[in-house]
C-alpha cells in the first residue's frame, strides 16, 4: 500500500477514535449552567429533562473500548501498510500460483508471522490427512462402494470439477465430457481415472480443411455420420462411399472401424455420443478447424490421496 493511502487511512481511523474521546469528555463536562440533578427547563408531555451525568458504568465501558481500539491497532494490521506488532494477517496476499502460495507459507513460518489461513490449512491437514491416507489404501473400485467416501469425493468434485463437468457431472456445456454415461475417451477404469486426474489430458484433433478441401470434408462428414447409424439425406448418401475412401487418413487415430483409440483419447465415432455436437454442422466444424480439449492436472491442487477419493466418486457415477 502506498504512503498516501497509509496516511489517509491512519488519519481517518485515529481521528475517529480521538474524536470519540473528545466527544465523551465534552458530554461529561457540565457547561449548561444548571446544577447536576436540576431541571433543564424542557418539559414535554409531562416529562421534564433533568441535567444528569452519563451512567458511570457506561462511561467506563466507553473508555475501555477506546483503549482497546488503540491496543488492537498496535497488535493487528489496520493502519495502512503497518502490519502490527504481532505480525498477524489473514492470508498471504498477491499470490499468483500454487508455487508462490507454498513458498509464501514457508517464508511466513520462518519469519514467525501468524497467518490465519496457513494455520487453518495446517489444522485441516492434521485432522483430515489420516482419513485420506486410509482411503488411498483401498482400490478405487472398492472405495466407490463406501457411502461416506463418496460423500467426501462428491464435495471435492463440486469444489474442483463442477465448473467444467457440471454439478451433476453431465458436462456443463459442449466440449465437456459427460462422466455418467460410461463413454470414456481414455478409459473408465479406476486406474485410468486416477491417471487422468493426476496428469491431466490434452486432446488434439487437427484441422482438415486445408488437406481435404470443402468437398472432401463434406464427403468425410457424410461417412462419419453414417458410422453411428444416422439417417442421411439422399444428397449425403451419395457422398458416403467417397467419404469412406477419405476416412483412411482418420484411421491412424479412430481406427479402421471408427471405434476410436483410448490410448490416444480418440473418440468412438460409432456410438452416437458426441463431445462437440452431433449435427452435420458441428461435425463439419470439427473437421474444418480441429478441436483442442484440455483437462488440467490436479496433482498439485489435490494431491494423490484426494485424487484417489475423487476418482472413486467419478467411477461410481457410471458404474
Amino acid at each position: 500500500m502506498s504512503t498516501f493511502w497509509t496516511i489517509w487511512i491512519s488519519v481517518i481511523t485515529l481521528g475517529t477514535i480521538i474524536g470519540c474521546f473528545v466527544l465523551l469528555r465534552w458530554a461529561l463536562a457540565n457547561k449548561t449552567g444548571v446544577e447536576e440533578g436540576e431541571g433543564m427547563g424542557h418539559v414535554f408531555d409531562g416529562i421534564e429533562e433533568i441535567n444528569n451525568q452519563l451512567p458511570r458504568w457506561w462511561t467506563i465501558l466507553f473508555y475501555v473500548c477506546i483503549v482497546w481500539s488503540f491496543l488492537y491497532l498496535a497488535l493487528y494490521p489496520g493502519l495502512g501498510s503497518f502490519q502490527g506488532l504481532w505480525g498477524w494477517k489473514s492470508s498471504n496476499q498477491n499470490i499468483q500460483s500454487l508455487e508462490e502460495s507454498a513458498q509464501a507459507r514457508i517464508d511466513a513460518k520462518e519469519a514467525g508471522m501468524l497467518v490465519a489461513y496457513d494455520r487453518e490449512l495446517d489444522n485441516a491437514a492434521e485432522t483430515y490427512d489420516p482419513i485420506f491416507e486410509a482411503y488411498a489404501q483401498i482400490p478405487v473400485e472398492d472405495l466407490a462402494k463406501d457411502p461416506e467416501a463418496l460423500k467426501v469425493g462428491q464435495r471435492l468434485f463440486l469444489q474442483n470439477c463442477s465448473q467444467c463437468h457440471g454439478s451433476d457431472a453431465r458436462g456443463a456445456n459442449v466440449g465437456f465430457p459427460n462422466l455418467t454415461d460410461d463413454d470414456w475417451l481414455y478409459g473408465g477404469s479406476g486406474a485410468k481415472i486416477v491417471e487422468t486426474l493426476t496428469l491431466g489430458r490434452q486432446g488434439a484433433m487437427p484441422a482438415w480443411l486445408g488437406a481435404m478441401g470443402e468437398q472432401g470434408v463434406k464427403e468425410t462428414v457424410a461417412y462419419v455420420l453414417s458410422l453411428s447409424g444416422r439417417e442421411q439425406s439422399p444428397e449425403m448418401e451419395a457422398l458416403i462411399d467417397k467419404g469412406k475412401a477419405r476416412f483412411t487418413v482418420c484411421v491412424a487415430c479412430h481406427g479402421p472401424d471408427g471405434k476410436g483409440n483410448k490410448m490416444l483419447g480418440a473418440p468412438n465415432l460409432t456410438d452416437n455420443i458426441w463431445l462437440y455436437g452431433s449435427t452435420e454442422a458441428s461435425v463439419t466444424e470439427t473437421l474444418y478447424y480441429g478441436r483442442n480439449g484440455v483437462m488440467p492436472s490436479f496433482k498439485k491442487t489435490l494431491g494423490d490421496d484426494k485424487i484417489h477419493v475423487v476418482a472413486a466418486y467419478v467411477y461410481s457415477l457410471s458404474n
